[in-house]
């Protein structure tokens, strides 16, 4: 229990770390012109499981060792659960749940997620930028950052990516403005 307190607390002070565009993992603030979303999410496709293939390393998730995945849902008012999981040093399970909310219309690609608890909600440094920036026609390997590119997740709908696949997403990534040699590979025991 003390675990998933302290990995609430990481996840919470990351998400405010995001909103208020303070210093990213590698000290540096510099992105290299407006950072492009895809056109359009189509949000039932995306929810269900992902799993993290790979990441920008970021001490909000320093102590996950593998099986890192995100289990997306919506719920009938509109906004989308959130339930990350990942396996810590001792295999032990850490689980933390938010909430995300599209910024604009049912197809907006632009979301913002938080893991602080609802009723801190209205509070603005609370929710972080989550933004779809490469996603496949068939919903099975999207890239997700934020405006700054401080941070970047690449994930999958299975364990493990063709790997000319995943080429061909970190060069459309590297087009973006992102550095591919900082992503760190998850493992994944599934």
């Amino acid at each position: 229990m003390k675990s998933a307190r302290v990995t609430l607390l990481l996840f919470l002070c990351a998400i405010a770390t995001l909103a208020n565009g303070q210093v990213g993992p590698n000290g540096s603030q510099k992105a290299t012109g407006a950072l492009s979303t895809i056109a359009a999410l189509d949000v039932p496709r995306f929810m269900g499981t992902w799993f993290e293939i790979a990441r920008y390393p970021n001490w909000f998730q320093k102590k996950c060792v593998s099986d890192t995945k995100a289990v997306y849902r919506q719920l009938p008012d509109g906004t989308l659960q959130v339930v990350n999981r990942c396996i810590t040093e001792g295999a032990k399970e850490s689980e933390v749940v938010g909430a995300a909310r599209q910024m604009g219309d049912a197809t907006a690609p632009k979301l913002e997620v938080r893991f602080a608890p609802a009723w801190l909600s209205f509070l603005p440094a609370v929710w972080g930028d989550y933004w779809v920036i490469d996603l496949d026609p068939e919903y099975r390997l999207v890239a997700v950052s934020e405006p700054k590119r401080q941070y970047l997740w690449i994930l999958s709908r299975t364990p493990k990516v063709n790997q000319k696949v995943y080429e061909e997403l970190l060069a459309r990534l590297e087009k973006k403005g992102f550095d591919i040699h900082k992503l760190e590979i998850t493992r994944q025991q599934e």
